[in-house]
């Protein structure tokens, strides 16, 4: 796994990627080339030539190919294509005039069908035809008049000695999904149904392809992905593989943005300078203050968007859902604010201190409360992704607010 990793990092420090790829075994480069970035990938395909496309291509089942060259360029695509044998090249050609991003990107085209009336003679010569060529086991649909009434489990023809059985009894139901179904769907329906295979239909309800459970890896990873690039402001693109420059261009604006929120917390502070000049000791509290209220709007805002995402809730039906938030907020800043009133008053012996920052937690909370679900609500009704921007605005209100309700209380009361 090391040196998988180390010739990962090589392919995409290296100016002439092509050039370190084509060092590698063919076995190695098939399995190199898809764990790279997407990226990479991308930099990998434009490095190389079209005798190396080719080559690498050559060897690699037609689903893969057309991984391959839908990163190229049409006429890249066009003369590798000119170079495969006919089955191939029809069968990729197929293949990338689909979305990669769908059930019919997804999916394979290693499957058979036999109608449900053939004997399991019939069926087994259909599919040692089919090894013959492709050195594959394929999927066995069943099918009458065109229609898909299940899958015959390979194990039959080699656990049945008799001939004439009707596949009727031997079926095994087969999720299905239109070749258009979003590839995020089609993992859906994988969980919902984890130990199938799916079949991937024409609108005409003909079959078109099969996917497996394996083949979703990709999406699940790039879904997990996406989110935790969301929540961080960090571009899709951005590879832990890259180097510093584009690092540096994929970031500094989200950290522009955030230093500009910075300076209004920086702002409320300033405002009450004289307030912590003659009271140090508020200095200590105010990171405990602006923590978990930016805490707790996260862990609103994060139940919204799912709540969103999911289609339970929106603006015009989320004010039961505000409701709810505020009222949680309140309760756990009671709670959190007893605890840190008690521990104010102990080690600093100072019970009015305390009091407002028991307060000061309460009230913080609430507004994370608040703002971690309308703020969400608010970009989503605009036509905005509320995970990608919401966390800056739920943060910079709880810090300010937050500051000047704790300032501001202890500039009265202490």
């Amino acid at each position: 796994m090391d040196e998988l990793v180390e010739t990962q990092q090589t392919i995409a420090a290296s100016s002439t990627p092509a050039a370190e790829f084509e060092q590698l075994s063919r076995s190695r480069q098939r399995e190199v080339f898809f764990l790279l970035p997407e990226a990479v990938k991308q930099s990998l395909v434009e490095d190389m030539d079209r005798e190396q496309l080719q080559r690498f291509v050559r060897r690699l089942d037609p689903d893969e190919v057309a991984d391959v060259l839908g990163l190229a360029t049409d006429e890249t695509q066009t003369s590798v294509l000119e170079r495969l044998d006919e089955d191939r090249r029809e069968k990729v050609e197929f293949l990338l005039g689909f979305s990669p991003e769908s059930a019919a990107g997804l999916m394979r085209l290693n499957y058979v069908t036999v109608d449900v009336d053939r004997d399991l003679e019939e069926v087994a010569h259909r599919v040692q035809r089919y090894e013959a060529r492709t050195d594959e086991f394929p999927t066995i649909f069943v099918t009458e008049d065109d229609e898909l009434e299940g899958e015959l489990p390979g194990q039959v023809l080699a656990m049945t000695d008799e001939e004439s059985v009707d596949l009727r009894e031997h079926l095994e139901e087969t999720p299905v999904v239109t070749y258009d179904t979003p590839d995020t769907d089609v993992v859906e329906v994988f969980r919902e149904n984890p130990e199938s295979s799916v079949a991937v239909l024409n609108d005409d309800r003909t079959i078109m392809g099969v996917i497996y459970a394996a083949d979703l890896l990709r999406v699940i990873e790039e879904s997990a992905s996406e989110t935790l690039y969301e929540f961080t402001g960090v571009k899709e693109e951005e590879s832990i593989l890259d180097g510093p420059v584009s690092k540096i261009r994929h970031r500094y604006r989200w950290l522009i943005l955030n230093l500009g929120t910075a300076f209004l917390a920086a702002g409320a502070v300033g405002f009450f300078e004289d307030t912590i000049a003659a009271f140090t000791l508020l200095a200590v509290y105010m990171p405990v203050v602006a923590g978990m209220g930016g805490n707790a709007g996260t862990q609103s805002m994060a139940v919204t968007v799912r709540g969103i995402a999911l289609e339970q809730i929106s603006l015009s039906t989320g004010g039961r859902a505000v409701v709810n938030e505020i009222i949680a907020g309140a309760a756990n800043g009671l709670i959190t604010g007893v605890l840190v009133a008690l521990i104010a008053s102990v080690f600093n012996q100072s019970p009015m201190l305390g009091l407002v920052l028991g307060v000061s937690m309460v009230l913080n909370l609430v507004i994370a409360g608040f703002f971690g679900t309308i703020i969400p609500l608010l970009l989503d009704r605009i036509g905005k992704d509320p995970a990608t921007s919401a966390t800056i605005f739920i943060t910079t209100m709880t810090d300010v607010l937050g500051f000047f309700i704790f300032l501001g209380l202890a500039q009265s009361v202490l």
